[in-house]
């Protein structure tokens, strides 16, 4: 879907010399957002444009009311990400030249995401954390990510059937960075045998339920290293400030 911003100014005589097409390229650019389910959003809008408008646009896109979980972020050329701030012109942020391409992300996690109100704000969620957990940022024991796995199958493609769903059928997903043969015959055990009869609904619930509750949820992570020089991370999560090395938190200061 495709969102244009018309405007209305008075033009000098300079501009009697500049043609329609010209004008509109001064005064306008293209920006893409990637959304948490991969298709994108493309919309034109005005170079003087707030963080708040393209923000505004992308919401209305999916009819999604609870906003104040989420943010816009973008890569700069040296690889860093920011946070698009909506109060100030977009490009007065952006370092690169238009078009720009943003990504919508979860930028507040609510600690009760299974409780949340509406129906596109849990999903989109429950997608953010499939992501963080494809990325390695959602880090948990073998028996954990064998369920939130088993959870995202039995949302995605319901419950098991041997004639669709032969063997080794859950490898054809890609839940982790990296996992062993023997996680994904877990994984398809107990979307085999536990999850029977979940919609997806219910599966995207309890796997909320479940995300919630690890020690890596919510965490977006900074390498750091400690006093003995050992890598470490710095997080802040919806339940405070944490110090994880490994797959393990250290240091914990609730909020």
């Amino acid at each position: 879907m495709r969102a244009s911003l018309g405007f209305c100014s008075s033009h000098g005589p300079s501009d009697r010399f500049m043609s329609g097409s010209i004008r509109n390229l001064e005064r306008e650019y293209s920006c893409t957002v990637r959304l948490l389910d991969d298709t994108e959003y493309t919309c034109t809008i005005q170079r003087d444009a707030k963080g708040q408008y393209l923000f505004d646009l992308i919401c209305h896109h999916l009819n999604l009311l609870e906003k104040d979980y989420f943010g816009i972020r973008y890569v700069d050329p040296d690889k860093q990400r920011h946070w698009l701030e909506f109060s100030k012109s977009i490009g007065k942020q952006m370092k690169a030249q238009p078009p720009f391409t943003m990504c919508l992300r979860v930028k507040f996690y609510p600690p009760e995401p299974a409780a949340l109100k509406e129906e596109i704000t849990r999903y989109l969620v429950f997608l953010q954390i499939k992501r963080d957990l494809y990325h390695g940022r959602l880090l948990c024991k073998t028996s954990d990510a064998a369920m939130l796995a088993a959870h995202i199958l039995q949302a995605e493609i319901g419950d098991y059937d041997p004639g669709k769903h032969p063997e080794g059928y859950s490898s054809k997903f890609q839940f982790f960075p990296k996992h062993s043969e023997k996680l994904e015959r877990r994984i398809a055990d107990l979307h085999k045998t536990e999850l029977i009869g979940q919609t997806p609904e219910t599966s995207e619930r309890n796997f909320l339920q479940k995300a919630q509750m690890l020690e890596t949820y919510g965490v977006d992570p900074h390498p750091c290293k400690d006093v003995s020089g050992n890598p470490a991370f710095l997080a802040f999560t919806p339940f405070g400030f944490v110090v994880l090395q490994g797959n393990k938190r250290v240091h914990f200061l609730k909020w």
